[in-house]
């Protein structure tokens, strides 16, 4: 039965924007087109397969998903860094279908760094159509709360903390032996790099363990 209430406990996925810093640029989003009907919208920790245009601000275009490497198009989960922050932002409330236009400001793509082809500073434009929306495997809510100091990874003292508080708010009594050997247990299957701390990418991926 504890084996059950450690996989819903983990059971959903995840992703959370952290408090307390000073507002971001903002993404300028234009809905190019959007179907009739729409089942349900994007939100953090859906993974999404989309096809994508990517433009420079005088036009050019520096990737396309369709005409480029194997020409398909590309999932990704929404809200977990792990595309740039402006595709994070702007792909929200999508339906299934939707296609927009984003110009996204470099504190939100490639930043004063740059990356490959994209130099430092760049204002990038992409066209991006959503082809489907899935349910991640987990819920990016219960990442933010195990997630104490906003540091986008989970200490094993963040995890014990979590177990023992949904132990108790499940009626179970609270008992540190048992929480300490789940903790390891999920260290030993979700810390795949072992640097003691499970990151909001190792934590997103469901494990056939669990």
């Amino acid at each position: 039965m504890l084996l059950t209430v450690l996989s819903w406990l983990c059971a959903s996925l995840l992703v959370s924007v952290g408090g307390g810093k000073l507002p971001e640029a903002e993404v300028q989003i234009e809905v190019l087109h959007r179907p009739f009907l729409c089942h349900r919208k994007s939100k953090y920790g859906d993974i999404l397969l989309v096809h994508h245009d990517g433009y420079f601000e005088n036009g050019t275009v520096f990737h396309s998903s369709r005409a480029e490497g194997d020409k398909q198009a590309v999932w990704f989960t929404l809200g977990i860094r792990e595309a740039i922050k402006g595709w994070d932002k702007g792909l929200q409330d999508m339906c299934s279908g939707e296609k927009r236009k984003l110009i996204v400001p470099p504190a939100l793509a490639y930043g004063k760094e740059g990356r490959g082809k994209i130099p430092p500073e760049s204002t990038l434009t992409f066209v991006i159509e959503v082809l489907e929306i899935r349910n991640g495997p987990r819920s990016h809510e219960s990442f933010q709360e195990m997630d104490l100091n906003d540091d986008w990874k989970l200490s094993k003292h963040e995890v014990k903390v979590y177990l023992r508080k949904e132990f108790e708010r499940h009626g179970y009594p609270p008992n540190d032996t048992l929480h300490e050997n789940m903790m390891e247990d999920i260290f030993a299957k979700e810390d795949e790099n072992k640097d003691g701390f499970i990151s909001s990418r190792e934590f997103t991926y469901r494990h056939d363990e669990l």
